[in-house]
C-alpha cells in the first residue's frame, strides 16, 4: 500500500528550495537549491537531488550530493554559495547542470551521465572567444538559470534578476547592470553563446514595460514547452508568487498569463498582502507533468526567516486554452486528493499558519518577532531524524490544514507542550463554527489532549489557540 503524500513532500529535516522538477524515464527529480535549517544566508549547502516513481509521489529517495561548490575554480572561496540551478538532457544524451554562484554574475555548468550521479564540472558558458557571457560591456548581469533544449535540438538559456535598490555594495560589489529577463541561445556544445542575449522580459524597477499587468518579472526563470508554446515561469516583482507567461517562439513575444501559485495566497479570490494564509518570502519553482497530471513545484517559508525554504507542490490544471488558474497552498499537494481523515498528522504540514494579527513577508535579513508562530525542529542541520513542528503558538493565532476526507471520526487529540494554559478551537473553515474544543495545560514535555468530534466529509481542519503563554504543536491523532 502507497503511503500518503504531504507538503512539505520531503522529510521535514530537509530545506530544498527552488525546485525545478523533470520526469527522467520512470521518475522524477528534483533540482534545486540547498539551504541550511536555521542557515545565515540563502543556500549555504551543497546541490543534492531527490527523487521519486511517477507513479508514487509518497515515495521520495535521497540520491546524496550531485555537485560541490568546490568542484567549481571559481568555488573555491568558503562564501562562494550555489544558487538556483537548473538541468536538462543535452542531445549528446547527457545530463547538464546550470548554476550561477551566488551575485558573482558567471553561468556555470556541470555534466552527468545519469540524472542524479557524480556531477562534473564541464566550463564557464562563454563567447567563441572565451569571453565569459555578462562579462562584455553593457551586458546584463546573469542569475538563475532555465534552460530549455527545444524539439529541434536548439539549446536556449533564460536569465535575469531585476531588483530593486539592492545593497550590492553589502555584498562587496559594484552595482550591476540590469536590463530585465533575458534569453542567450547557446551551441550545441550546451555551453558556447550562438546568439548574444536578448532582452525580452519587462524590468518594473527601471520602468520598461508594464504588460505584464502589474507582475514583471523580477527573477526565477524556468522555462517549458508544452505542445507548441513556451510557458516562461517566474517570480514576480512581488516575490511571493510565481507567475507564467506564454509564446509561441522561445525568443520573444511572451504574454502575461497570471499567477499559478502564491507562498500566502495572496490574490487568491482578491486576497490582499494584509490578508495572507501564510509567512511569505521569496518563491521560485517550476511546472511538470507527472503520470498525465500537472503540478507546480514551489517553497515555503520556515524558522523566522528567509534562508530555510522547504519544497511543496500542488495539482494544477492547464485549461483548454492553455491557461492556469491560481491553486491554493495544501497540506495534501501530491496525494492527488485528499488525505484520509484518520491517524496521526504530523504540525509541519500545516499550509495555512498565522499570529493573531496575520501574518506577514519574511524581509531579506530580518527576522519576526516573538508575536507569529512559526515552523522549526529541535538540533542542527541534518540529512535525517525529522522532528519538526509548530512553535510560539499565542493567544489568537491559527495553523490550518487542508484537506481531510472524514469518516466515522469521533475524536481528536493534539500533541503539544509550553508554558500556555488555555484551549485549541478546531473549525472546518477559517473564523468558521467550532467543530471540537481541547483543553490544554501542557508542560516542557509533550503531552496529548483529546476531546469529542464528529465531522464528515471532504473538510478543512483551523486550530486557533485561545489562551496564556505559549504552546509549539507535534502532531494532532484523528480517530
Amino acid at each position: 500500500m502507497k503511503n500518503q503524500a504531504f507538503n512539505p513532500y520531503l522529510p521535514s529535516y530537509e530545506y530544498i528550495p527552488d525546485g525545478e522538477p523533470y520526469v527522467f524515464g520512470d521518475r522524477v527529480y528534483v533540482y534545486g537549491s540547498h539551504d541550511k535549517f536555521n542557515g545565515k544566508f540563502y543556500c549555504e549547502n551543497d546541490y543534492v537531488c531527490w527523487s521519486a516513481p511517477v507513479d508514487d509521489l509518497s515515495n521520495w529517495r535521497y540520491e546524496g550530493v550531485i555537485y560541490q561548490k568546490i568542484q567549481d575554480p571559481m568555488g573555491q572561496s568558503d562564501n562562494r554559495l550555489l544558487f538556483a540551478p537548473d538541468v536538462q538532457q543535452g542531445p549528446d544524451g547527457r545530463y547538464y547542470l546550470y548554476y550561477a554562484f551566488d551575485f558573482l554574475g558567471v553561468m556555470a555548468v556541470a555534466v552527468c551521465d545519469s540524472p542524479a550521479g557524480k556531477y562534473e564540472f564541464y566550463g564557464h558558458v562563454q563567447y567563441k572567444d572565451g569571453t565569459l557571457l555578462g562579462a562584455r560591456e553593457g551586458e546584463a548581469f546573469q542569475f538563475d538559470p532555465g534552460v530549455l533544449v527545444d524539439d529541434d535540438g536548439r539549446v536556449y538559456l533564460y536569465s535575469g534578476f531585476c531588483p530593486k535598490d539592492f545593497p550590492w555594495d553589502q555584498l562587496g560589489l559594484e552595482d550591476q547592470t540590469i536590463k530585465g529577463g533575458m534569453v542567450i541561445e547557446l551551441e550545441a556544445d550546451m555551453i558556447t553563446v550562438k546568439e548574444e542575449p536578448k532582452y525580452i522580459f519587462p524590468d518594473k524597477t527601471r520602468g520598461l514595460g508594464t504588460d505584464f499587468e502589474g507582475h514583471e518579472f523580477f527573477e526565477a526563470s524556468s522555462i517549458r514547452k508544452i505542445a507548441d508554446t513556451y510557458y516562461f515561469v517566474y517570480s514576480s516583482f512581488y516575490g511571493h508568487e510565481l507567475c507564467y507567461a506564454t509564446s509561441k517562439s522561445p525568443v520573444g513575444g511572451f504574454e502575461y498569463g497570471g499567477t499559478i501559485i502564491s507562498n500566502g495566497d495572496i490574490n487568491l479570490n482578491g486576497r490582499t498582502d494584509e490578508e495572507a494564509l501564510n509567512y511569505t518570502g521569496n518563491n521560485h519553482g517550476s511546472i511538470v507533468e507527472i503520470n498525465g497530471k500537472w503540478y507546480v513545484f514551489y517553497h515555503r517559508q520556515t524558522n523566522k526567516h528567509q534562508f530555510s525554504r522547504q519544497a511543496c507542490a500542488e495539482e494544477i490544471q492547464i485549461e483548454a486554452d492553455g491557461s492556469i488558474k491560481q491553486v491554493e497552498m495544501t497540506s495534501c499537494g501530491l496525494n492527488v486528493g485528499p488525505l484520509l481523515g484518520k491517524g496521526e498528522y504530523p504540525a509541519y504540514i500545516a499550509c495555512n499558519l498565522m499570529s493573531r494579527s496575520g501574518a506577514v513577508r519574511y524581509e531579506f535579513g530580518y527576522v519576526i518577532d516573538e508575536s507569529h508562530p512559526y515552523f522549526t525542529q529541535e538540533g542542527e542541520d541534518r540529512e535525517d531524524h525529522p522532528n519538526q513542528y509548530i512553535a510560539n503558538i499565542t493567544d489568537g493565532a491559527i495553523a490550518g490544514f487542508k484537506y481531510f476526507d472524514f469518516v466515522d471520526v469521533s475524536k481528536i487529540s493534539v500533541k503539544v507542550r509550553g508554558t500556555g494554559k488555555g484551549k485549541l478551537l478546531v473549525s472546518t473553515t477559517l473564523g468558521g463554527e467550532e467543530v471540537a474544543e481541547l483543553a490544554v495545560s501542557p508542560g516542557q514535555d509533550w503531552g496529548i489532549f483529546t476531546a469529542p468530534l464528529m465531522i464528515s466529509g471532504v473538510n478543512a481542519l483551523f486550530f486557533t489557540y485561545k489562551g496564556e503563554g505559549s504552546i509549539d504543536l507535534f502532531s494532532f491523532n484523528l480517530e
